[in-house]
């Protein structure tokens, strides 16, 4: 368990990093790209590729860092309102659910990353595989934070209240 905790905040922290990353191409092309457009009349034709590539990267990284630090659509309502054996038997289900839809997804997302390699962008010529492959990293990410959320609440974790 531990080795899974270590590679989790190894992926939280190139997924966040990633997001930065990806985040400030966008803040930095947009307005360029609105600047070429509105101001000198003259638009590049690399602007709106990059951008677009770059939310597809940020979005994707940035959920996988929201899903670890928990920003995502949760029931509460529900769980609060059933008996606990009852809650511990849908977080169950809901985390198998996860895992199976964050691995079905992965491997979409690595069949149209290798179906795609062949293809290129239109405006800059970049292979449509590097835009495609955030599915597969941004799903390889969740799989494994959900991975390890499922393992704690089976009770295989570290205990609560800093024992190992």
């Amino acid at each position: 368990m531990r080795v899974l905790k270590r590679f989790n905040e190894f992926l939280v922290t190139v997924g966040s990093w990633g997001t930065i990353l990806f985040m400030v191409v966008i803040a930095t092309v947009i307005p360029y790209e609105v600047i070429g457009r509105y101001v000198f009349q003259k638009m590049s034709m690399w602007s709106g590729e990059v951008s677009t590539y770059s939310l597809v990267w940020a979005s994707m990284l940035g959920g996988a860092v929201g899903l670890k630090k928990g920003y995502m659509i949760s029931m509460e309502a529900v769980l609060d309102a059933v008996p606990p054996a009852l809650v511990r038997i849908l977080k169950g289900v809901s985390y198998f659910c996860a895992l199976f839809f964050f691995g079905a997804m992965f491997g979409y997302g690595l069949f149209q990353t290798i179906y795609n390699a062949r293809q290129t962008s239109p405006a800059i010529g970049l292979v449509m595989s590097f835009p495609y492959a955030a599915l597969p990293t941004g799903f390889f990410i969740m799989f494994f934070l959900t991975m390890e959320e499922f393992l704690v609440s089976l009770g295989l974790g570290p205990k609560k209240g800093g024992a190992r």
